[in-house]
């Protein structure tokens, strides 16, 4: 075991982040920890790593056990080229290059023992350099900084002119080659393109050390975790096996949860019911009977109410109307900047209904397509033509169609004038802007609720094209799965651009790669890209899954069903029925018992021994009848 976390607690302002966290990793672990935005992922890391104190639990590292942890964003502050950068994480190999070159002249100028030891000295020395790839390590560099989407010109760039996401890539080259015992990932994807985290995720499977991340990346967990830990409401709960089979046993765990949630709601709203109809027959015995079950009601554990998966954010996408056929159509297209040309002579045919993914590296003019279709950038050259009845709805990924200075409620009220406040607050709070949140300025905001923000004005538009610039950015799994949804129901046309392949996926019925300043088409999702391209098909037990319908049952299966259900309804028909003339007799005993004592009470009778014994005996006949029926009532209710 390399790490351990024993119990492990946080709060914020007296409210509760982590509680009682545990777990461990192995040392060739490869573990992802997953959660919803704010559920603590990002501070649990910090607590691993020394960053951040833990309000109660222990961290337990291997002993001399070495970390490397890269954080969402890097400041990576250098003067040193990208190249130089790295050449820095191998200063103590180069030390021994240098050492080995200095020992090999000094060979020419002794003899004898000073020669022999020398000669064993250079000789361990050599195999301690061949062990940290000595040989290789100017070629590891290259190969890291390349996988991780560098181009070979860009080596000798300045760090400091590099961007955040630059910077980050470089921080995480840096980790990859120092090969710590343990690598700690906060979101080692936000700032890699497809191939880089193909190639990352490669490296990651077959490194021999192991491997902790954060992700909302699924396909990448599905590549390359074995073990998922989840945090969910301050707790953390550990599953084997990838991302897929977390869900899928996440799934049965909420269905169980949820079921045994409802079902003790059921039986104390069902004990309840029996405590007050016992009081009603108002008898020292059904009396005693429902305090017994009152004492035994206020012994039972409730259950806290499980969350329910995706149930946060409430979307749906309904174009206004319907377009014609030919929904875009373009020609001979082409935009360059400067001396960098983008693309040449693409042209794009879309048609009604189609869910189009637009994939491709870094820079090479995805986004800027979009945008030229949107009129943001004019193109060198090209026509594009819109069909009959075509309403663009754009979601930008920079969010530059929301409007800094204004709060989130005029940003929806200036759009769509024809809103109430109410309509207004409603929709906001879909997407969980509540209360005084409406009232925030747009440039306030995180990533992720301006994201919401241009999800919220996306499902408003009512359009029936959306255009849609990586719109999974800044969201969490469970976000995304429900932006999944809204646009596989979706039943007007999306051309996308975005590096979430698990959202390609699922929502993609074609595929358009920018490669070369060329486009390329494949139909189907990502998988069958990935297939009809390398020939390889990584998830290919999801590709199935998503693909293979369902075997439809016999014919009489559903007879057998239709028989069940119908003889179900007869014995709760039955029973229903049972309970009733239970409690007629049950009526009529009482309202006879209170005649009774009536009748005892009257002056003839109270001197009247033999008609006081008659009446005493019959009294005792309907207290014992009750009590049967008492007994009755309550097996009945108890079925």
């Amino acid at each position: 075991m390399i790490l351990s976390c024993q119990n492990l607690s946080k709060a914020f302002n007296e409210k509760p982040i982590l509680k009682d966290v545990s777990f461990h990793i192995e040392e060739h672990d490869k573990a992802a920890i997953v959660g919803i935005n704010g559920v603590g992922k990002t501070t649990l890391l910090r607590i691993i790593v020394g960053e951040l104190p833990a309000d109660s639990g222990i961290v337990t590292l291997k002993k001399e056990a070495s970390f490397g942890y890269l954080a969402q964003n890097q400041n990576v502050n250098s003067e040193n080229t990208i190249y130089e950068e790295l050449l820095s994480v191998k200063a103590p190999v180069i030390a021994m290059e240098k050492q080995l070159r200095e020992m090999e002249e000094k060979m020419h100028t002794v003899n004898g023992r000073e020669l022999d030891s020398l000669m064993e000295n250079y000789a361990r020395l050599n195999h301690q350099f061949e062990l940290e790839n000595g040989y290789a390590y100017q070629s590891e560099i290259g190969g890291v900084l390349k996988g991780l989407g560098f181009a070979e010109e860009d080596f000798g760039k300045q760090i400091s002119t590099l961007s955040g996401g630059q910077k980050t890539r470089v921080a995480l080259s840096k980790l990859l080659l120092k090969k710590p015992e343990l690598i700690i990932l906060d979101e080692p994807t936000n700032h890699l393109d497809l191939n880089a985290i193909a190639w990352l995720e490669n490296y990651l499977l077959n490194y021999k050390g192991a491997v902790l991340t954060v992700s909302h990346d699924r396909y990448f967990l599905d590549r390359f975790a074995g073990k998922i830990i989840e945090i969910d409401q301050t707790k953390a709960t550990t599953f084997l096996g990838n991302y897929t089979a977390y869900a899928a046993k996440k799934e049965i765990l909420r269905t169980a949860a949820r079921n045994a949630y409802l079902n003790q709601q059921q039986e104390i709203r069902h004990q309840e019911a029996v405590i007050e109809k016992l009081k009603s027959f108002n008898r020292e015995k059904s009396i005693k009977r429902a305090e017994s079950r009152e004492k035994m009601l206020n012994k039972i554990e409730v259950l806290e109410k499980p969350t329910e998966a995706r149930a946060d954010i409430h979307m749906t996408l309904t174009p206004r109307c319907q377009s014609g056929n030919d929904v875009l159509h373009i020609e001979h297209l082409a935009k360059s900047f400067d001396d960098l040309s983008l693309f040449q002579d693409i042209s794009i045919d879309i048609k009604r209904g189609e869910h189009v993914a637009i994939i491709g590296d870094n820079g090479t003019g995805k986004t800027t397509i979009l945008k030229i279709i949107n009129d943001l950038v004019p193109a060198d050259s090209g026509t594009i033509t819109l069909g009959t009845n075509v309403h663009i709805g754009y979601y930008d990924q920079e969010h530059h169609v929301l409007h800094p200075d204004k709060t989130l409620f005029d940003e929806i009220s200036d759009e769509y004038p024809s809103l109430t406040g109410t309509q207004i607050r409603n929709t906001l709070a879909a997407f969980l802007f509540t209360g005084d949140d409406v009232f925030k300025l747009i440039r306030d905001l995180s990533g992720g609720e301006r994201g919401r923000v241009s999800l919220a004005k996306l499902m408003l538009s009512e359009s029936n094209f959306l255009i849609l610039d990586e719109p999974t950015n800044h969201l969490d799994i469970a976000s995304k799965e429900i932006l999944e949804d809204a646009v596989n129901a979706y039943e007007g046309t999306v051309l996308y651009v975005s590096h979430d392949r698990y959202f390609i996926n699922r929502t993609a019925s074609r595929i358009l790669e920018l490669s070369g300043g060329q486009l390329t088409g494949f139909l189907g999702n990502y998988d069958y890209y990935l297939e009809k391209k390398t020939g390889d098909l990584p998830n290919g037990d999801l590709a199935v899954k998503n693909t293979v319908s369902k075997t439809p049952a016999p014919p009489s299966e559903g007879m057998q069903d239709w028989k069940a259900q119908k003889e179900q309804q007869a014995k709760q028909r039955k029973k229903e029925n049972d309970i009733r003339k239970c409690e007629e007799e049950i009526a009529k005993l009482e309202e006879k018992d209170k005649q009774l004592d009536n009748e005892m009470a009257l002056p003839e009778n109270a001197t009247n021994v033999a008609k006081l014994q008659e009446l005493t005996k019959e009294k005792e006949s309907i207290s014992a009848r009750l009590e049967e029926l008492y007994e009755k009532w309550e097996t009945l209710e108890a079925l």
